[in-house]
């Protein structure tokens, strides 16, 4: 018999694996991470419905329940560098999941050392890009630790496992009207599974917990201050980046700013239909992005663009721990020094517009830029930079219509 610390959130998945790794006679030590979902969502006490996983956990025989409380630490390490790369895979999804994973299996690696364990273990299936995330972040931090993935080695259908799950006597929200698979943290959001899968279906409301519909989102105004490319205030109320995260959930959320529905290249090489609620992350990147835009060059932003890109790529693809990934940051990092000042951010029925910006280390020079009275640009000097900047083309066409005539 082995000692498996397995990551554990109380949900179907998990619970099932959870009982089938007892049936095979191993000892069981779950391990569940506090990353805000209840922070984010209806309202619930966090600390209540965590103390409820831990004791469904001991109930269905694990030895063992842990539970970190690690939103600043998920929030302060991992979302924040990611705000402040813009990171949006494809364009699109803020990440929310993906930034979890090499958390988590930071933990699962302590967890194990703390209880003497030989294997951790996850719920994931062999289409998830998360198993990658997790054992090759846990393998890079401790090699000796086997990783277990049972619902991989043994695929279980999710009817199938709401079944296992009613045969066992393990109680899950899931039922065969209502099958989604959530994932959740400060961050955002996921929704998988049901009638989600067919990308021609319209996203029920009931797949929704923290935004409104347009029809009945409500319109709000706000101002958030950054220093160093990380949120410091919101409506000049100071807070850490956690509280800032998990207010601007609320109310983005409540706006109908958030939504994402995505059409999603995954790690493990095919396409997949994805459905976020991030409120706060849109929220953010959209006001960090105006921000950087006042206060960076050209040169600059046009670089970052594709720093931001491959940043965002690093993290999908569960490569965290990577080299590469920290010599990006050292650049973003550099980058943010002067990304300080206030967004001022309208949300209305599901729309996220910025409406001002301002910065002490501003590049906008107003007397450059009005077209008034006031206007202190030399328009004299525009023939000339124009006639320089057109000389490599016209040499290139020049060179060209040569070539065509020595023909």
């Amino acid at each position: 018999m082995s000692k498996i610390v397995l990551a554990y959130s109380g949900g179907l998945d998990t619970s099932v694996l959870l009982k089938r790794l007892l049936l095979d006679g191993h000892e069981v030590v779950t391990l569940t991470a506090d990353l805000g979902e209840s922070d984010a969502s209806s309202g619930a006490s966090a600390s209540a419905n965590l103390a409820e996983v831990r004791a469904k956990a001991l109930a269905l025989g694990a030895s063992d329940a842990v539970v970190a409380d690690v939103r600043d630490r998920f929030v302060e390490a991992f979302a924040m560098p990611a705000l402040q790369a813009n990171a949006l895979y494809e364009g699109v999804y803020p990440l929310s999941a993906a930034l979890s994973r090499p958390l988590i299996a930071e933990l699962l690696v302590e967890t194990a050392r703390t209880f003497g364990a030989d294997a951790i273990a996850h719920g994931c299936t062999g289409k998830g890009n998360d198993q990658v995330r997790i054992e090759v972040t846990a393998r890079a931090l401790d090699p000796s630790l086997s990783c277990i993935a049972p619902l991989r080695d043994r695929p279980m259908s999710r009817p199938d496992a709401i079944a296992f799950a009613e045969a066992n006597g393990i109680p899950v929200a899931h039922t065969a009207e209502k099958p989604y698979s959530i994932d959740a943290n400060l961050w955002g959001r996921s929704i998988e599974s049901g009638v989600l899968e067919d990308p021609w279906t319209t996203p029920p409301e009931d797949a929704y917990a923290w935004t409104l519909p347009p029809e009945r989102a409500q319109s709000s105004e706000i101002v958030v201050a950054f220093e160093g490319g990380l949120p410091t205030a919101v409506n000049g109320v100071s807070m850490r980046a956690a509280a800032i995260v998990a207010s601007l959930n609320a109310s983005a959320g409540v706006c109908g700013v958030g939504r994402i529905d995505h059409i999603e290249s995954r790690l493990v090489g095919f396409k997949s239909r994805e459905v976020y609620e991030a409120p706060a992350a849109v929220t953010l990147i959209g006001a960090h992005k105006r921000l950087e835009a006042l206060v960076l060059s050209r040169d600059e932003l046009r670089f970052k663009a594709l720093v931001e890109q491959r940043y965002a790529e690093l993290i999908y693809d569960g490569l965290w721990q990577s080299p590469l990934r920290s010599q990006l940051d050292a650049f973003i990092a550099g980058s943010q020094a002067k990304v300080t000042g206030d967004v001022r951010v309208v949300m209305h029925r599901g729309n996220l517009t910025v409406v001002g910006v301002r910065s002490p280390h501003s590049l906008y020079d107003a007397s450059i830029a009005t077209y008034g009275r006031d206007d202190a640009f030399d328009h004299t000097a525009a023939g000339g930079f124009i006639h320089v900047w057109g000389l490599p083309l016209a040499g290139a066409r020049l060179g060209a219509h040569a070539q065509a005539l020595r023909r």
